[in-house]
């Protein structure tokens, strides 16, 4: 499956970039076409960090004694054998498939050979302009993800800003699965004045304006207007280590720079309201398994369900390390 793991604008033209994620020590860089590459941070020679290397006519190049590599992982030069040297096939680097798209990076994880595009949110066409923002918290996949599904956390974490008015009472909350690796939310709190809280099946989504839109692994959008969402996506470091990306996109004037310096004034706020889930989430326990979950927590429920069948990607966050470590 693919999982996105960072922003394509972090991957620079001309050298490679050394970074964490499912656990594993990967390094990024653009060949000739600007073509995105992942191999293991770790040359199968001597184990030196590529990452420290060079990017040589579209191939990564070993800092130590210059090998270099193509994207698939095979070894395409050693300068100390000569130009007409035979390489040896088994110094091969640990390769992981990309998929450069939305100005984000997807890696392949868990067996098979990769199957299509990754999925990203439809109704985002026609929204080209947006700011994004990124920070790392010390919490695992599930917190950081969980937290965005949480439906009726608003009045209390957010009480002066997204979540002004005390709408306490929490109705459904409504989950509608799109496919088996997605689904929406549609939230609907009031304040409570004594009224019975409606069930999901009594929920009218015509008269609800806002939704919330999950795709596994970990992807989820904000519908705010027609004009205006907030998507993020959160890319698991480590076990107990996620680098969460903040897009907000608008469309004002219909001018895609002008719309994108809009959305950057306004970003600031996006990061204070994140700042507040932070100051929260990153004290909650690591194991979820010891939570005790009621009905408003639907939407975790149905994450939990996804996350805890993916045996393949609880198998690398698990792992200690991989690459200088291993």
């Amino acid at each position: 499956m693919r999982i996105a793991v960072l922003s394509s604008r972090e991957v620079p033209r001309g050298r490679p970039i050394g970074v964490r994620r499912l656990g594993m020590d990967l390094v990024f860089w653009r060949d000739d076409s600007g073509r995105i590459h992942a191999l293991l941070d770790d040359c199968p020679h001597r184990r030196a960090r590529l990452s420290l290397g060079k990017v040589v006519g579209g191939k990564i190049q070993c800092p130590y004694h210059g090998f270099e590599f193509d994207g698939s992982g095979k070894v395409i030069k050693i300068p100390a054998l000569g130009r007409s040297a035979k390489l040896p096939e088994y110094l091969k680097a640990f390769s992981m498939p990309v998929y450069d798209a939305y100005d984000i990076v997807w890696v392949w994880y868990g067996g098979g050979e990769p199957r299509g595009a990754p999925r990203f949110f439809e109704d985002l066409e026609g929204l080209e302009a947006y700011s994004e923002y990124s920070e790392v918290w010390g919490v695992s996949l599930p917190r950081a993800v969980e937290n965005q599904l949480d439906v009726f956390h608003l009045p209390f974490v957010h009480y002066n800003t997204i979540g002004r008015g005390g709408r306490t009472l929490v109705h459904g909350p409504l989950v509608k699965p799109v496919d088996d690796y997605s689904f929406v939310v549609y939230p609907f709190n009031q304040v409570d004045r004594g009224q019975r809280p409606l069930r999901s099946s009594e929920i009218d989504v015509g008269k609800l304006r806002n939704y919330l839109w999950f795709i596994y692994p970990n992807l989820w959008e904000n519908y705010i207007s027609k004009n205006m969402r907030v998507v993020a996506f959160f890319a698991p470091v480590g076990s107990v280590s996620t680098k969460i990306y903040l897009r907000l996109y608008m469309k004002v004037t219909g001018v895609k720079p002008l719309d994108a310096l809009i959305a950057k004034l306004l970003m600031p706020f996006n990061v204070y309201v994140l700042h507040q889930d932070r100051r929260v989430v990153t004290s909650q326990a690591g194991d979820i398994m010891r939570d005790k979950l009621i009905h408003a927590d639907a939407p975790i429920a149905m994450y939990r369900r996804m996350y805890l069948s993916d045996k393949e990607l609880n198998k690398l966050l698990e792992k200690k390390s991989w690459g200088k470590g291993s």
